[in-house]
């Protein structure tokens, strides 16, 4: 047989490089086929407050919605403690494959560590997947303990009588905090801080008679105001909510007053690309369904949605925004 028509073999070199060549390309595909079969079981939402408040309702409506799109349960898991640290540290420990997911407010994301000397985890790390909304926050007062009935009136009344005034919050460090500290910045006023552990114990102790006002976000403490025990004076949106149009904002006092409280989902460093995604997907999913807009409307909630990357934009945002009213209060923690 002539040399030209010998059959030519693979040397052994040519072979394990295509070896090679095969099972970078299996790799490479297998996070897609994991985010395409995920989940396979059971998900957990660790939510780093108490039950009762929008931070824990509005994870429960969309964990309902995921159990019943995936076919496996979606379960929300309270791990209250620390402005929020606890439930972090936990997820933020967590194995990376999407199975344990964290939900909270701006504290544990962006807020805490400009507050706290240590933490046990780097809030930078969590891979953002999405807003689920947005809730604006407003001033309540418990109207038999406050005679003030709009906001330049209670201004008035703070500083002809500094620290007599007690302010609710959610808990040190929380949007709650920060609110009522951007609002004794901007009105140079002073209130005493009452801090408590997430929105319901305070409700609950403002409506009692316990505190006179609180900033708090719309989700909890409009139906109180709707029911009479507490009243709204204010809303902390930059123009009035078409939805409440007779309720001033706190700007049109203060020019350039804004606050608002947002939930995201966020999971452990290191999870796959190709599981965000997925997560990501199946949410903006959930927001198109008009029950799920509605019942963000009962929470006074604005639907946000879209991609990881514009979920950890805004979340730069916020870092910077809060760090400035920490700076300027000079708000420390121990």
């Amino acid at each position: 047989m002539m040399p030209g028509n010998q059959e030519r073999r693979p040397t052994p070199l040519s072979a394990f490089a295509a070896i090679a060549a095969m099972a970078c390309a299996m790799l490479a595909a297998l996070p897609g086929a994991k985010a395409q079969d995920y989940p396979t079981r059971s998900v957990k939402i660790v939510v780093p407050f108490p039950a009762g408040g929008t931070a824990d309702v509005m994870p429960r409506v969309f964990a309902d919605w995921l159990s019943r799109k995936w076919g496996h349960p979606v379960v929300v898991e309270n791990r209250t403690g620390a402005a929020g640290n606890i439930g972090a540290e936990a997820v933020a420990k967590s194995e990376p494959d999407g199975y344990t997911l964290l939900s909270a407010p701006p504290p544990p994301l962006v807020i805490n560590h400009n507050l706290y000397p240590k933490l046990g985890f780097n809030p930078t790390e969590f891979v953002p997947i999405i807003i689920m909304g947005r809730v604006p926050n407003a001033l309540v007062v418990n109207p038999s303990k406050v005679a003030a009935k709009n906001v330049p009136e209670l201004i008035d009344y703070m500083r002809a009588h500094p620290g007599k005034v007690t302010s609710a919050t959610q808990g040190n460090g929380t949007t709650s905090h920060l609110t009522s500290e951007l609002f004794q910045l901007m009105a140079k006023v002073k209130v005493q801080h009452v801090p408590y552990r997430g929105s319901a114990p305070a409700l609950n102790d403002l409506v009692g008679g316990n505190v006179d006002i609180m900033f708090d976000n719309l989700g909890v403490s409009l139906p109180l105001v709707k029911g009479g025990k507490l009243k709204l004076l204010a809303v902390a949106t930059p123009k009035r909510m078409a939805a409440l149009p007779d309720v001033p904002t706190i700007a049109e006092t203060l020019p350039g007053f804004e606050s608002a409280a947002w939930f995201a989902v966020v999971a452990p460093p290191k999870t796959p690309r190709a599981v965000i995604d997925k997560i990501n997907a199946d949410m903006n999913e959930a927001l198109r369904d008009p029950a799920i807009l509605d019942r963000l409307k009962q929470l006074s909630a604005e639907p946000i949605g879209g991609t990881p990357q514009a979920t950890a934009d805004y979340m730069r945002e916020e870092v910077e925004r809060w760090h400035n009213v920490i700076k300027a209060a000079n708000i420390k923690l121990n």
